[in-house]
């Protein structure tokens, strides 16, 4: 069911304010299931591949996913209400420039307090609006046990030093974000936060979709789409990835972002 005109105008103002909006229950659990099917073969994969060294450190995995199947569906990533609430807060005409996934497994830990880039304009001194937006969805329930996300509220309006001062201070109070199969959390990248310990047996998939204004361009994140996929699109999606690289088809995807200390 999609939300109404008042609904998106209190989501808008709810994360202009916090850095961060909650859909609960927008996505449907059996489509996300599915993901959670196919993405399963692919994290074993990356373990293997990676086994010697994570890439976000001790048992915990960024797996870029391949744009392709139910990977590519529309309705996910071209969401009509995810995409009003982003165009809202980040301009019109937005790019999407990620798609990938980040899962815990038991024996991870605690990350750094970090934000996802740095300002725009470091020298300012001050924030920006938003410029780019994490849309995150697990393909699973989040508990307190399996490595919710923790955050702050508000920190995306503060220079780092003094969001972390905060976090210090116990000013600034911190979040846990569980979240149930369907939820939908949209948050500004600059946003502090922190992974936490999967104290389970079972890995914590969480997906992240990037979207952009229009004009922001960052080369650490893309989104290689296979040329097949691409013809098939529908025009809003391809008005999304317009500025992604297309490739040939069984071309994999890369996993070129790393954790960075912002």
């Amino acid at each position: 069911m999609r939300l109404t005109p008042t609904e998106i105008d209190t989501h808008v103002e709810t994360f202009n304010r916090d850095g961060m909006v909650m859909l609960r229950g927008h996505f449907a659990p059996d489509v996300l299931a599915a993901w959670r099917t196919a993405f399963a073969p692919l994290l074993a994969a990356h373990i293997e591949k990676e086994k010697d060294a994570p890439n976000r450190g001790s048992h915990r995995h960024y797996v870029t996913l391949p744009f392709s199947g139910l990977f590519a569906d529309p309705a996910i990533h071209a969401d009509p209400d995810v995409l009003a609430i982003v165009e809202r807060v980040a301009g019109a005409n937005p790019v999407l420039c990620q798609l990938a996934t980040d899962t815990p497994l038991r024996g991870s830990d605690y990350q750094p307090w970090h934000r996802d880039t740095p300002p725009l304009f470091e020298e300012w001194g001050r924030e920006t609006p938003a410029f780019q937006l994490a849309v995150n969805f697990a393909l699973c329930e989040v508990t307190p046990d399996n490595g919710p996300l923790e955050t702050t509220l508000g920190t995306h309006l503060l220079e780092r030093n003094q969001a972390l001062a905060q976090i210090e201070s116990t000013q600034a109070a911190i979040q846990s974000v569980v979240m149930g199969l369907g939820d939908v959390l949209i948050r500004d990248v600059r946003q502090i936060h922190r992974g936490t310990p999967n104290r389970t047996d079972q890995p914590r998939p969480m997906v992240v979709l990037g979207y952009s204004r229009r004009w922001l361009h960052r080369p650490e994140v893309n989104i290689r789409v296979p040329q097949h996929t691409w013809d098939h699109l529908p025009p809003r999606s391809q008005q999304l990835l317009r500025f992604n690289p297309i490739v040939a088809d069984g071309d994999a995807p890369l996993d070129n972002y790393r954790q960075f200390a912002y």
